[in-house]
């Protein structure tokens, strides 16, 4: 009994200091698992394995308790594709893909924002001053941008790195907000990362959206300084993305519950083309969890119709309307997907029952290959192309509490996928090879 108490303590610690945050739609009710970290785990978590529940080997591959990986959809990768930057609770450090060593880049309390697509810089922001920094991870070389607007934040950069997107209120009501995603500060002033769900996020959601409270969606000059008002609202506006190809496309959301907003929107840098990406048909139909393809030309989405019974993962190519749904088990909806370089798999991270899809089996790392249904009846441009999304168990990841969502996403040579655990307490950064091991 006694052991059972101490282990018990010193999960419940572990969860106590990884601070609960907001991001997006509340999918899950939180709940610890049932199948808990050893003792043994708890205090020195396996470097490798092979999972024997599907052959597969994985990987941690930070030291540092508290690490994490970015956002799902936020790059991470150097533009060589050899590196990619994660956080830990004393600043930003940097992963090399080959040789698997890690060094720091940047120390102190930092909310970091995302890695440069022409050069090898991570953008991030002191909350100290409120300014936006960049920094090279090969040469240190850190450079401050610009100060943030007030009441504002900075979510994206563009693709030539020469405007950062954000928002900001026109009146300051933080006693309204729902919260913001990114490092908070710990006791001792280092950086902790939120990674929790909070218990009550549908609550802060439903507050938030009505709370109407007036916006900007801004775009900043990196290099002058200037701020471009892009659109005023009182909707909650969030989650905004650059194309990684065209610096002139934003992508964003309407926030809150998925099911009283129209979601995913893109807007021109000049103000034009705002335009809503997925229109629903149906009641309680939602899409979200949205995310680019590595070229830039294919917006991706988490599809639901309607809310918790029929599941999609959906795209959309903004340029030409075309569209395609691939449909899949209830079991195998994630919380986040994502795409390889070359768009022929597919990831997911599963949930808990506790999830919006209530899968009784769906705690897994999936790979997923992408297979159109032939076409046998009428042809119509107009129409949305199905498929189907045939699974592979990668990771069984029943040892961890889905009030962290893993966010995986391949490596830009394809051979893993990598995502962030609880699975041993702390939270860790993982990968899961692809190719099954060789024993």
């Amino acid at each position: 009994m006694r052991q059972v108490l101490a282990r018990s303590t010193l999960l419940s610690l572990v969860l106590t200091v990884m601070l609960p945050v907001a991001r997006s739609q509340a999918h899950r009710d939180t709940r610890v698992p049932a199948n808990m970290p050893s003792e043994a785990e708890l205090r020195d978590p396996p470097r490798t394995w092979i999972d024997k529940d599907t052959g597969h080997r994985v990987v941690r591959l930070t030291d540092e308790p508290e690490s994490a990986s970015f956002y799902f959809n936020v790059n991470a990768y150097t533009p060589d594709g050899q590196e990619m930057i994660y956080t830990t609770p004393e600043g930003i450090s940097v992963l090399n893909l080959t040789t698997l060593k890690t060094r720091s880049v940047v120390k102190g309390r930092v909310h970091t924002i995302v890695v440069g697509h022409m050069t090898p810089s991570v953008f991030y922001i002191k909350p100290d001053d409120n300014e936006l920094y960049k920094t090279n991870v090969d040469t240190g070389a850190t450079t401050m941008l610009a100060k943030v607007p007030l009441n504002g934040n900075i979510a994206t950069v563009n693709a030539d790195e020469t405007l950062a997107a954000g928002t900001y209120d026109e009146v300051n009501e933080p006693d309204k907000q729902f919260g913001h995603n990114g490092g908070h500060a710990g006791a001792d002033g280092a950086q902790t990362s939120p990674l929790l769900q909070a218990e009550n996020k549908g609550e802060m959601m439903v507050r938030r959206l009505a709370a109407r409270i007036p916006l900007v969606l801004y775009t900043l000059n990196l290099k002058t300084g200037k701020v471009t008002p892009l659109l005023h609202s009182t909707d909650w506006i969030n989650h905004l993305l650059f194309s990684p190809a065209d610096p002139q496309l934003l992508m964003y959301c309407h926030e809150g519950p998925w099911q009283s907003v129209d979601r995913i929107w893109t807007i021109h840098t000049d103000g034009t083309h705002n335009e809503l990406m997925h229109k629903r048909t149906m009641a309680m139909e939602i899409a979200g969890h949205e995310f680019w393809n590595w070229q830039g030309d294919t917006i991706f989405y988490d599809l639901q119709t309607p809310k918790g019974q029929d599941f999609w993962l959906a795209t959309l190519k903004p340029a030409t309307g075309e569209r395609t749904w691939y449909h899949m088990d209830r079991n195998e909806w994630s919380i986040h997907f994502n795409v390889s370089k070359d768009g022929s798999l597919m990831a997911g991270d599963g949930g808990d029952p506790g999830q919006v899809a209530k899968a009784p089996d769906g705690e897994w790392i999936y790979l997923f290959r992408p297979e159109l249904v032939r076409n046998i009846g009428i042809a119509n441009k107009d129409f949305i192309v199905p498929g189907v999304l045939r699974s592979e168990k990668l990771v069984n990841m029943s040892k961890h509490n889905y009030a962290l969502e893993p966010n995986v996403r391949f490596t830009p040579d394809m051979k893993m996928i990598i995502f962030r655990s609880n699975m041993f307490g702390p939270t860790y950064v993982f990968g899961v090879e692809i190719a099954k091991a060789v024993n």
